[in-house]
């Protein structure tokens, strides 16, 4: 009886969804509100008044009994589960997206280059921009009511790090403080800082056991890559991949629909 409850639980909320985009090297990126999934598990998002249900997975209730403990140590079983749950969300936010725009069909090449306009910064935006934007935004909701019922408490979404050069160190850069630098104008100083999508830790989030960053290529034939940081950024001549692992000392994994996870390869 309790599992049939559990399962009639199971349905969707409305959250209304922002395309956003950032000028200059950050990139593209979406700083989600807080949704239903974060109140309750059982709670799925969706996006432009869709009702599509966020996959859910039931899980034993002993197979997880040591998450309660300091997770210090990532076990192979653990990281598997984690990286399932990585995959499904990627996997639903890519269909997701490709039904309300495409009805279902996966974009075509020229459909991917369409240029769409200019952001604030006259920097060009094109189609497969706005799909990865989509993409990211409802796989990092998918994402959080996932990892927050698996290993809640040991693990961030976009959390930014930057390199202390007096400690030699990383530390964090908290939301509000990176609002607040943009709000001064300084948004400058985020420079060289670094946003992976998923770290998970041990509570800290600066004891580091694994790194993933969401990719949506377009086409979907389109290998998943690590950008590489344009001229005149602070980390150019790197790419993301190899300079997550230079600050956060743990080598970072792709996951992208069709293509699962994407191991890091020192040489890249």
């Amino acid at each position: 009886m309790r599992s049939l409850l559990k399962t009639q639980l199971r349905q969707a909320v409305l959250v209304t969804s922002t395309l956003l985009t950032a000028c200059g090297s950050a990139g593209y990126s979406v700083d989600s509100a807080t949704s239903a999934c974060r109140q309750n598990p059982a709670y799925c998002a969706t996006m432009a008044g869709e009702e599509t249900v966020v996959p859910t997975t039931v899980r034993g209730a002993t197979e997880f009994a040591s998450v309660g403990a300091a997770l210090r140590v990532l076990t192979a079983s653990m990281k598997a589960s984690i990286e399932r749950e990585l995959v499904e969300c990627a996997e639903w936010a890519n269909e997701t997206v490709n039904r309300r725009h495409f009805g279902g069909n996966t974009p075509t090449p020229s459909q991917c280059q369409e240029e769409l306009g200019k952001d604030p910064c006259r920097k060009k935006v094109t189609r497969a921009m706005q799909l990865g934007t989509e993409k990211h935004h409802l796989a990092r909701q998918c994402t959080e009511e996932k990892l927050g019922a698996l290993i809640p408490g040991r693990f961030s979404l976009e959390q930014r790090y930057r390199y202390n050069p007096q400690t030699g160190q990383k530390q964090l850069v908290t939301r509000e403080e990176a609002r607040a630098l943009r709000q001064q104008g300084c948004g400058d100083e985020l420079e060289g800082s670094i946003v992976p999508d998923v770290v998970i830790h041990s509570g800290n989030p600066l004891e580091i056991l694994a790194v993933y960053d969401f990719k949506f290529p377009c086409p979907i034939s389109n290998i998943p890559e690590w950008r590489t940081y344009e001229r005149g950024h602070p980390l150019e001549g790197s790419n993301q991949g190899r300079t997550y692992f230079e600050l956060l000392k743990v080598g970072p994994d792709l996951v992208a629909p069709a293509w699962g996870i994407i191991r890091w390869v020192a040489s890249q």
